[in-house]
């Protein structure tokens, strides 16, 4: 049984017991105690290691559920679910900015740093000449060091370059901000379902015709000016979106 049990405090605790159980679960399974499919111990399990009832079990049990952290087979058990990346876009945030805010670790790999002639929408989408280059930033993007995204980042040259030699193991946003002192302001984002590509189906483990979610990026600059365009291709069981909408 992979179950670290930490001393429940029933009384000095202003949390109810289902709830540090809960909490406990929680960190075991965002800190990689238990891997993407793991079974968790049995209810049984449980109530004797925590020493509390099946309905103190059941409620933590249903609040993971609720996180979307962990699910059950019928007659089976509870098992941990993939790592699953849920985004707010009421603001613009980097994914390891918004991961963070969660509890996730996000980290990223690089595979290529390249100066290169963009397909035309890219060209379009940045505002540049016929014929104008830019750069070409691709990484892998891992979720609980699980890979969940590739990602291809447009840079005019003015920008790209400057982010050469740079670490570029996390958000890039805080990067353009902190290092190259710009100042980002909204970003165009378009969503849809598409075909997996060679890049993804060899680095996310999918298959050829595995559906996955296509994200389109174009972020601005503090004065409107576009500054990078992103290809962010995620695996589908992997990443949500999430809006707010008003009706006005």
């Amino acid at each position: 049984m992979n179950l670290a049990v930490a001393t429940l405090n029933p009384s000095d605790s202003p949390q109810p017991l289902y709830a540090q159980i809960r909490d406990q679960l929680r960190r075991q399974i965002l800190e990689g105690g238990y891997s993407a499919y793991q079974q968790l111990p049995s209810e049984k399990s449980l109530m004797g290691a925590f020493g509390v009832s099946r309905i103190t079990v059941r409620q933590a049990l249903s609040d993971l559920h609720s996180e979307g952290l962990v699910f059950s087979a019928q007659g089976k058990g509870t098992y941990v679910s993939r790592p699953k990346a849920v985004q707010n876009i009421q603001r613009l945030q980097g994914f390891g900015e918004a991961m963070a805010a969660q509890g996730y670790a996000a980290s990223a790999r690089l595979l290529g740093f390249q100066e290169r002639r963009p397909p035309r929408a890219v060209s379009e989408a940045l505002g540049l000449a016929t014929g104008e280059e830019v750069i070409e930033v691709t990484r892998v993007r891992y979720l609980n060091q699980q890979a969940v995204c590739v990602e291809s980042s447009y840079f005019p040259l003015t920008i790209g370059r400057r982010l050469f030699g740079l670490d570029l193991s996390g958000d890039i946003f805080p990067l353009l901000e902190n290092r190259l002192g710009i100042a980002l302001g909204a970003a165009d984002i378009g969503l849809e379902s598409v075909r997996c590509d060679e890049a993804a189906q060899r680095h996310l483990s999918l298959g050829a015709d595995e559906p996955i979610l296509r994200v389109e990026r174009l972020t601005h600059d503090r004065n409107g000016r576009p500054i990078d365009f992103e290809y962010l291709r995620f695996r589908g069981d992997s990443f949500k979106y999430q809006f707010r909408v008003e009706r006005k």
